[in-house]
């Protein structure tokens, strides 16, 4: 198990165990297909973004905490070259953390990238209620957040707290941003 999609499979299938749920409990609480979660364990395929978004939001974890024991442990500075990148090639998205959380520290920052004219759709937050602050830094996206939308462009910022579902979508343009989580 050397792939990062390998440690991620491993990683999910543990906290699946840990809970003491199947297969088809774990389908029926976060709406995912046994089938697609068996290969997901398997490493057969990559989870996408909304199938983590669905695993986050059913185990009451952020993304980064799926896949923080994964990744490299805590350091003071985190250089480009080792921070974690976890890429949904099917819908065009990357998202590299910046600044893994860990210990006493809350607030983590992630630079994520969405192909245009992609949209990820998240059904529930992975906590209720997390504050987000997404700063644009290149292109334009369309968030939907608390039932209100909103149309960004490079060096615009919305601060939100997150209680249902949420949408980004782009347009001709790629979207270029950070979110970072508090």
């Amino acid at each position: 198990m050397n792939s990062l999609n390998d440690r991620l499979a491993e990683r999910l299938r543990q906290i699946r165990i840990e809970r003491g749920w199947s297969l088809q409990q774990l389908a029926d609480a976060s709406g995912i297909s046994r089938s697609t979660l068996s290969r997901v364990e398997n490493a057969e395929v990559s989870p996408t973004a909304d199938t983590l978004g669905a695993l986050s939001a059913t185990y009451q974890m952020s993304i980064s905490q799926l896949l923080a024991p994964i990744e490299a442990p805590f350091t003071p500075l985190v250089r480009r070259a080792e921070q974690s990148v976890w890429e949904d090639a099917d819908n065009g998205f990357s998202r590299r953390v910046v600044s893994p959380p860990s210990g006493g520290l809350s607030a983590e920052v992630v630079r994520c990238e969405l192909d245009a004219y992609q949209m990820i759709s998240y059904t529930a937050p992975s906590v209720p209620g997390h504050e987000h602050h997404l700063v644009m830094l290149s292109g334009s996206l369309n968030v939907t957040a608390g039932g209100e939308e909103h149309q960004l462009e490079a060096g615009d910022c919305l601060r939100y707290k997150l209680y249902g579902p949420s949408r980004f979508q782009t347009g001709v343009d790629p979207a270029s941003y950070f979110i970072v989580l508090v």
